[in-house]
């Protein structure tokens, strides 16, 4: 188990993904899971700082998440969400969403019952998120937490859009990403914060590939690589 944190734009969906494929291990994608909910809320018309509705749309969607980090899926029902979830409308509201404590206590138990059952039958899964090494699994053997500049974020998230083809400029993308900053690590519910036993990794001057053999040796350090040996695809 790999509990890697951190705010967004500091390479997290990417680094989890490749350092799961490494280790031969599961991936999940804890974020992907609140902005389905959104989605839902946004689609529902509720607004998003109405706590009990939202807790009430979060409790009645199905919502389905694959763990396989070469083809991770993200499905509102049977509904192939993974690109709507990336928009702005609900990037907008899914720190709100996020926030509100009934949603995050029903989907950190589903959390903990994807990585209870990939683990089972892979050995091992790396999950990505903002709560994972502090709340979804405090024992985990290694815990990461991702940071970078705001400024080497926001040129990243506006990379990242641009190329999904959604419009975004650096600075709406710092704005963004400050925004989202002050939101999560200011909630009352499982806040944005980095676990006392984590090991900081500043991405900022690192490339992708820098990231994960540095991720790669900790694993190894712990004694993880022996415990993925096998590739499963769920």
């Amino acid at each position: 188990m790999v509990a890697l944190d951190g705010p967004s734009g500091t390479g997290k969906t990417t680094v989890a993904r490749k350092l799961a494929a490494k280790l031969s291990a599961g991936y999940l994608d804890t974020g992907a899971m609140y902005r389905v909910v959104t989605l839902a809320v946004l689609r529902a018309g509720v607004d998003p700082a109405d706590a009990e509705r939202v807790a009430e749309v979060a409790r009645s969607i199905e919502l389905n998440i694959g763990t396989s980090p070469e083809r991770p899926s993200v499905a509102l029902g049977d509904e192939d969400v993974a690109a709507e979830i990336r928009g702005p409308e609900v990037t907008l509201a899914v720190s709100p969403v996020s926030a509100v404590p009934a949603v995050r206590e029903l989907l950190v138990a589903e959390q903990r019952r994807i990585i209870a059952e990939v683990v089972d039958a892979q050995g091992g899964i790396v999950v990505e998120g903002r709560d994972i090494g502090t709340v979804v699994t405090p024992d985990s053997p290694l815990k990461v937490f991702l940071t970078a500049s705001s400024d080497v974020r926001a040129k990243r998230r506006s990379a990242q859009d641009s190329a999904a083809g959604r419009e975004s400029t650096v600075d709406d993308a710092k704005a963004s990403v400050e925004r989202r900053d002050k939101l999560d690590s200011t909630r009352t519910a499982s806040p944005l914060r980095k676990a006392e036993d984590a090991v900081p990794v500043d991405t900022s001057e690192l490339n992708i590939d820098q990231v994960i053999v540095a991720l790669a040796e900790l694993a190894s350090q712990r004694g993880l690589l022996s415990e993925c040996p096998v590739e499963v695809t769920r």
